[in-house]
This record gives structure tokens, sequence and C-alpha cells, in this order.
């Protein structure tokens, strides 16, 4: 009886692990250069230098549940974070956000001037839709004020690329080709995407891809990702369930937004009592701080 992790099973670039496996390697540093200059639309001979802030993915890390694989680096005098999110969540917005300030301000020493803060830049590349009332698949968000929508600050950005937008609202710009490699779903897609692909460090990523195939070890691990991310969805949908019939039973609508938080909060905590997940990372999951997530759980334990 073969593995489901056999030679039938397709290595996908969109799961986090591998992803970072082509991106978060060193002595792929050309092909993270490439990937950040045509997200950003940086040139290539603008930047410098890209330093891999968290290289190493320890064994244990990509087994454990609600956790996320993102990739960190410098590049010159910027911070830039990139994460892939296959799945929508109901507070992604404001995980993204609290997600980008505690990277921006994680390196400010106590004492330390607020002018030493770095530009810190979040892409988050999603397989689902955020933003149903824009056509375009990358949305560039930054804060901005007044009239004229004059930038507060250069130091904010996040960037979002839609991956199901992608062949209804193509532009021709070099960002296409990569996120067409990140989206592709099988060797005859992947072999076309390195036949055709104009941007030469995108061939060779999808030459690593191809040789990924071949790899038992690596094909088995996407397949564990995969499915502990199935189970992951699996549990977050059953919390939503759960709070769904408690605001039935209330019969109004306070009730039933009531119930569906109530029901996911409680979820989480079992997962926290359980040891399967960190109060920080359920915190995360949640959309909140660690200290409102501990206040909320105590106050629904008490009732």
């Amino acid at each position: 009886m073969s593995a489901p992790w056999d030679e039938g099973y397709f290595v996908k670039l969109k799961l986090d692990v591998v992803f970072k496996r082509v991106f978060g390697e060193r002595q792929n540093i050309r092909l993270t250069k490439g990937l950040i200059s045509d997200l950003l639309e940086i040139p290539r001979d603008e930047i410098q230098n890209v330093e891999i802030l968290n290289v190493e993915i320890p064994p244990e890390r990509w087994r454990q549940k609600f956790n996320r694989l993102d990739l960190q680096l410098q590049v010159d005098d910027k911070i830039v974070n990139v994460e892939m999110q296959v799945r929508g969540e109901k507070h992604f917005r404001e995980r993204s956000l609290f997600y980008w300030s505690r990277i921006y301000t994680r390196d400010l020493k106590e004492g330390e001037k607020y002018r030493n803060l770095k530009q810190t830049i979040c892409v988050n590349i999603l397989d689902f839709n955020l933003f149903e009332d824009e056509d375009d698949y990358h949305t560039a968000v930054r804060v901005t004020y007044g009239k004229r929508r004059r930038v507060f600050t250069k130091k904010f950005a996040i960037h979002v690329f839609e991956l199901k937008k992608l062949d209804r609202f193509r532009k021709g710009a070099p960002k296409e080709d990569w996120l067409g490699l990140i989206n592709v779903g099988s060797k005859e897609e992947l072999m076309t995407i390195i036949e055709s692909a104009v941007i030469p460090e995108v061939r060779d990523a999808g030459r690593i891809l191809l040789d990924f195939q071949a790899d038992e070890r690596v094909r088995q691990e996407a397949w564990y990702r995969e499915k502990q991310m199935h189970d992951e969805a699996s549990q977050i949908d059953d919390a939503y369930e759960e709070g769904r019939a408690e605001g039935r039973e209330e019969g109004r609508e306070e009730g039933k937004e009531e119930g569906r938080e109530e029901g996911t909060l409680q979820t989480l905590a079992r997962l926290v009592a359980r040891g399967r997940l960190t109060v920080s990372e359920a915190a995360e999951d949640a959309g909140m701080s660690v200290e409102e997530f501990e206040n909320l759980t105590k106050s629904q334990t008490k009732r």
C-alpha cells in the first residue's frame, strides 16, 4: 500500500514549509531578492543586501498546531516579512496589523529614539479573497491623512496579494510570474511556468520546486503540513458552529455574534489547556492581545 505522499502527490509552493524551503535558504538568496524586488517593485540594482533573519525551521516547529511559518528579511534598512496564508480568518485584517506592530517595535531597545524604528513591510500572499470590493489582485495598505491622502509615514506598509484574482485581472507585470508559480497546482502547470516565465529567477525557483516532487522527505513533510492545516481549519469551523448554535438559542443578532465569538474563544482556550497552542498563538488567532484573550477566557469561565 502506497503512502499518501507517494509520487502522485504534488508539492505546492503555497504551503508555508515549502515556500520557506525555497526562499528561506541562504543559497537561494538571489531568488529571494528577485521575489522581493518584483513584488514590491523595487529595482534590483537598488537592493544592496538581503539577509534572512529566521533561516532555520526547527524539526518540531512545523508540526505544532496553529503555528504559522513566515519569512523575515532585512532588505537594506527595511524589515520585510512575507507570509503565506491559504485559508481565510475572521479577524485576518486585525491579525495582520497586530503582527506588523510586533515586528515594527521588536528591535527598539529601552531608551532608544523612535527614529531608530525601521521601515516595516508585511507581504501577505493569500489563497482567498480578503478585499471583495477590490478587483486588483494586489492591494497596498498605507496610512494616509487629510483630503489629499498624504502618506502619514513611510515606515508602515502591508501588501496583500490575492491569488484567486490573479487570472482574472492580469496586467502583464513581472510579479505575475512569481504569483503564478506560487499558485501552481500540478506538474503540468509547473512545467509551463518553467518554460514560459520571462524572469530567470522564477524559472530557477520552478526547477527547485520540480526537484521537490522527486524528494520523498519533502513530499512527506508537505503532506503532513497540508493535513495539519486542514485539521486546524476543521477545529476553527467547529468553534464557529458552536457559536452559531449558541447565538440561535439567544434568538437575537447580538446573541449570534456573541455566540460565535464565545465558541471560538472556548475552543482556543481548550487547545491552550491541552498544550496544543500557546496563549500568544491563541490570542493572535483570535485577533486580540494576550491580555485581552486571558481576560475574556477568564470571564467566560466564571459564568
